[in-house]
């Protein structure tokens, strides 16, 4: 395999090896600690313009498996490893990771301490890095340093409405606004009985009314939340219709800045299978997947707007409940594949409200 370098930011360079497509690519830097879930990273919008990093060592082993996507492709600039399986072995397997990002036009690296890379992201904050072939002479430091993540919902949301049919019989109807949606949002509605018509990003409240849901559903997305001025402005807009809405990971973030809060950029964010979400209203602990690099302030929420979740380790805020108007937010995936799965509940209680306010 070629000999390919990682050049971050503050001049730190590790040296690995080539595999996926070869070429450059510049990102964010980010590191997920899942130890499973390799695909729905690779193929989760929400990663849209960073370079990840595994920290799990051993990725691949299971394949590629294409029904275990959570988009039609990846939307992250490049992939590191520390080792990557060549031989996978699973009876779903339709496929192995190398020849998957060569396909997808992904830069991957391998063989690298990304223990050490972790560890650097970890006390310096996240930062930009760049992916080189070995012979190269200029690293482009300007613009390493000057590299930034623009446009990245319009850049992952639908083009067009869609609707998707209910499992069984058809319960509730919603619209599912897609911010850069991982799939299985949708089908964790779908499997409770909801027609889902997915709307992009750009479609205004007025659509909305029109659709006349039952309940809207704000998905996941990438990039800084605070950016989406439009989108922010319509949501406001539509959360005064009074249907019942509920909000991931960046749908809760936008909600919370539709009503007057602030957001903020994370340290190194929580990206990963184990993030523990505590309850405030029982004290429970649920360990959660997450994936985001910007938290709501809380102390920024209007009045009638409480914090319903907070992360146990660093005391961000985690979700929200409306006390004024039928919506609540999550900054966790409760849809979270593979895992785990211990706030699911929500959904139920999102069908829940739903119901109750027919």
């Amino acid at each position: 395999m070629q000999k390919a370098y990682l050049i971050l930011e503050n001049g730190t360079i590790f040296e690995g090896k080539s595999f996926g497509k070869t070429g450059e690519t510049v990102g964010e830097i980010v590191f997920t600690t899942a130890m499973t879930g390799y695909l729905e990273t690779l193929t989760d919008p929400s990663y849209y313009g960073q370079i990840v990093v595994q920290t799990f060592p051993l990725i691949g082993n299971y394949g590629v498996i294409p029904s275990d996507f959570e988009s039609a492709r990846p939307y992250v600039k490049g992939y590191i490893v520390r080792d990557w399986c060549q031989e996978p072995s699973n009876f779903r397997c339709e496929g192995d990771l190398d020849t998957f990002l060569k396909q997808s036009g992904i830069v991957g690296l391998y063989g690298i301490d990304t223990r050490a890379l972790t560890k650097i992201v970890r006390e310096s904050g996240v930062m930009n890095g760049k992916i080189v072939m070995e012979g190269t002479t200029d690293f482009g430091m300007t613009e390493l340093k000057s590299y930034r993540i623009i446009n990245a919902v319009e850049n992952t949301t639908c083009k067009e409405e869609t609707v998707m049919p209910a499992v069984g019989d058809t319960k509730r109807k919603v619209c599912l606004m897609d911010y850069g949606a991982k799939a299985n949002i949708c089908r964790e509605l779908q499997k409770r009985g909801c027609e889902v018509t997915v709307l992009p990003a750009s479609t205004p409240a007025s659509r909305v009314k029109e659709l006349s849901p039952d309940g809207i559903m704000l998905s996941n997305g990438p990039g800084d939340p605070a950016e989406n001025t439009d989108i922010i402005n319509e949501l406001k807009e539509m959360l005064k219709l009074n249907i019942p809405t509920f909000g991931i990971c960046l749908g809760h973030q936008l909600m919370a800045l539709s009503q007057g809060a602030r957001t903020e950029k994370l340290k190194y964010g929580h990206r990963g299978a184990n993030q523990p979400a505590s309850y405030k209203d029982t004290g429970r602990v649920y360990i959660t997947s997450q994936n985001h690099g910007y938290a709501v302030v809380s102390d920024t929420l209007p009045e009638g707007a409480c914090e319903s979740f907070f992360n146990a380790n660093d005391g961000t805020c985690e979700g929200v409940e409306y006390e004024y108007m039928p919506a609540f937010s999550v900054q966790f995936h409760p849809e979270a594949c593979g895992g785990p799965l211990d706030t699911g509940f929500l959904f139920d209680k999102f069908m829940e409200m739903i119901d109750a306010n027919k």
